[in-house]
């Protein structure tokens, strides 16, 4: 019986804003792994020719998370709970689900291990990396075209300064994590 190796990681979990997403990729055997690295290592244009690449050369899927299920279950069981869904979506059921970092959400009949600095090191968990990266950098293009003042485009949610001061000016909207400091300061400043 052939192993089959799902790879997991998430992206977005410190952003401001939107939902938090995870990808779960089985890469095909034939696959070029070289060029696979963690997302953060590639520049914009080189993660975007790899997740085509990526997907047309594996079984992958897509899990999320929306806003407020992050402010009702907090960011890292919301993590959690893309990362699920992700694995729950997958077309082929894994043998082995390695999952970057060092918590792993609740599956029943699956086995999952935990690997820090996973996207670093395992050339699946990479993918995953790259797929998820790219689907939300999507989104937040999307999102900003009717938010251009928060240059989310530039961005993706983070708090830089351009985007704190943004949230400042024009106020917080309802993509907005407002749980999240330094959103939830803003929110009991301009109560007082």
């Amino acid at each position: 019986m052939r192993k089959i190796i799902a790879g997991v990681d998430e992206v977005g979990r410190g952003s401001l804003i939107g939902p938090v997403y995870a990808a779960a990729v089985i890469l095909k055997k034939n696959i070029n792994k070289k060029e696979i690295k963690d997302s953060k290592k590639l520049n914009k244009i080189d993660r975007e020719k790899l997740a085509k690449y990526i997907k047309k050369n594996s079984t992958w899927a897509i899990g999320s998370a929306s806003v407020k299920e992050i402010e009702k279950l907090n960011i890292l069981n919301a993590s959690l709970l893309a990362m699920k869904r992700a694995i729950k979506k997958l077309k082929v059921k894994p043998n082995l689900v390695l999952i970057d970092g060092n918590k792993s959400p609740e599956l029943k009949n699956y086995l999952v291990k935990t690997i820090i600095k996973g996207d670093q090191k395992i050339k699946q968990i990479s993918a995953a990396s790259i797929i998820a990266k790219v689907s939300r950098d999507k989104l937040m293009i999307k999102m900003s075209e009717r938010f251009k003042k928060y240059k989310w485009d530039l961005n993706s949610g983070y708090g830089t300064r351009d985007h704190i001061n943004a949230i400042i000016k024009y106020g917080v909207t309802r993509f907005h994590r407002k749980t999240f400091n330094p959103i939830h300061n803003i929110l009991i400043h301009r109560k007082k």
